[in-house]
């Protein structure tokens, strides 16, 4: 097949017009501002589950260093518009991940993330379970079920495991007959992979599951809580459709401090895994944050995911007009 022709069919570019469509009427009716924000930025995120992209402008630099980074999420900058009082807002938008092509993965994909000030993650996850549904109902399907349940109970319930508690040699010995190279991984590497293999194969095809209340070394920029029996809790959820991931969201941090420090940290690991590039932690969200951030919840939703759930298709490219492999 020649490469110049487009990786999706029409049908599949005008389901993605209908979408986009939904989602603007969706947030408009409920007084949710879109915005825009920028896709270079002075810094990039320090996650480093996440790998983003640079690239060098070569003009003059007045306004600040020549090395750019693209975004891969538009959180930072969502965060300092609320942060300077503009309100509930939403981008939809493309995003930039280095790392895998094909299959599920691009690395040029479509993000949908907002922010409802005054919100928990409870709630959050509650209108991200609607949104789901209006999406579904442009394709004649509604989620055959919903199902809400936290961390450590899914954990419980599928592997008879603590999450909170096993110790690394539980959990290895949980993945069975998984083929894992144990070498330098974390307690939560081994809590990714158990979700991956053994949980997420699980879920009920057609129907949304919502997980709630991570383990506190899983909380990137979620706030903590006391569960009540000692062991922090992270208030972030995660929502899939099936077993595919749709959406990940946080009731957000707000003190500088703490922030400051969780990035510190990211950077820290970055340097001793030795990564060729790290990038700067953003200023410009840490004083965002030390100006005051409202009480607020926000969600990251994969556009491209929702569109192959809707049209039950395991590939990236059948969603996109031109995938990585024919842009």
């Amino acid at each position: 097949m020649s490469h110049w022709q487009p990786s999706a069919a029409f049908d599949a570019l005008r389901l993605r017009a209908r979408l986009n469509r939904l989602v603007r009427e969706f947030f408009h009716a409920r007084d949710v501002l879109e915005v825009e924000t920028p896709m270079l930025s002075q810094a990039g995120v320090t996650d480093v589950h996440i790998a983003p992209f640079s690239l060098h402008f070569s003009g003059r630099t007045e306004g600040g260093p020549a090395t750019r980074w693209l975004r891969t999420s538009p959180e930072y900058p969502l965060k300092r518009l609320l942060a300077a009082g503009l309100g509930d807002c939403y981008e939809l938008g493309r995003v930039f991940r280095d790392g895998e092509a094909g299959g599920r993965h691009n690395p040029e994909f479509t993000m949908l993330e907002w922010y409802r000030q005054g919100w928990n993650h409870h709630q959050l996850m509650a209108e991200t379970i609607e949104l789901v549904q209006a999406a579904l109902a442009l394709v004649g399907r509604k989620a055959v079920g919903v199902e809400i349940v936290s961390y450590r109970e899914l954990f419980q319930r599928s592997l008879g495991l603590d999450a909170f508690t096993a110790s690394i040699d539980e959990l290895q010995g949980a993945l069975g007959d998984v083929l894992i190279d144990p070498d330098g991984l974390t307690r939560d590497d081994w809590l990714d992979l158990l979700m991956t293999h053994r949980i997420q194969p699980g879920f009920a095809a057609g129907a949304i599951t919502v997980l709630h209340d991570y383990p506190a070394s899983q909380c990137a920029l979620a706030r903590l809580r006391d569960d009540g029996d000692g062991y922090p809790l992270a208030e972030r959820f995660e929502l899939y459709l099936g077993a595919l991931e749709l959406a990940n969201g946080y009731h957000e941090l707000a003190d500088a401090s703490e922030q400051g420090e969780r990035f510190a940290r990211d950077v820290r690991l970055r340097q001793q895994r030795g990564d060729a590039q790290i990038p700067p932690i953003d200023p410009h969200l840490l004083e965002a944050l030390a100006h005051g951030l409202p009480d607020c919840a926000g969600v990251a939703l994969g556009i491209d995911r929702l569109l192959m759930a809707m049209q039950n298709t395991g590939k990236i490219a059948d969603v996109l007009a031109f995938d990585f492999f024919r842009a």
